[in-house]
């Protein structure tokens, strides 16, 4: 598996699952996996079309997809789409965020990004 070199999330600063579930989530990866935070705000203009396309490309499209989504950007240039918030309630969320850092892939991807 290649190394990870950043971590992304498409947000908005106004949405209860991003600010600050989502932000705090994507600063643990980034602090665990040792890699540079991207943010996509889909709120400002320039931003939203990478956030767009990214999501288009990799994540949970609709034309009016859900946010929080969060990617991991590999060295190889390849993207993994690796959560979705969930739109039944910042608890549900925030629960499956402690879920992910909780599940034996996120421990590997951990293990294999410090090896």
């Amino acid at each position: 598996m290649p190394a990870v070199d950043a971590v992304s999330l498409v947000f908005a600063n106004w949405c209860p699952h991003c600010n600050p579930p989502a932000l705090e989530t994507v600063k643990r990866i980034a602090a665990d996996l040792d890699v540079k935070v991207n943010l996509h705000d889909i709120d400002i203009p320039e931003s939203e079309k990478i956030a767009d396309e990214l999501v288009k490309s990799h994540g949970n499209w609709a034309a009016d997809y859900l946010i929080p989504q969060i990617f991991l950007e590999f060295a190889d240039g390849t993207i993994q789409h690796i959560f979705t918030g969930f739109s039944e309630g910042v608890a549900i969320t925030k629960a499956r965020m402690a879920d992910l850092f909780q599940s034996q892939w996120y421990r590997d991807l951990v293990h294999t990004q410090k090896a």
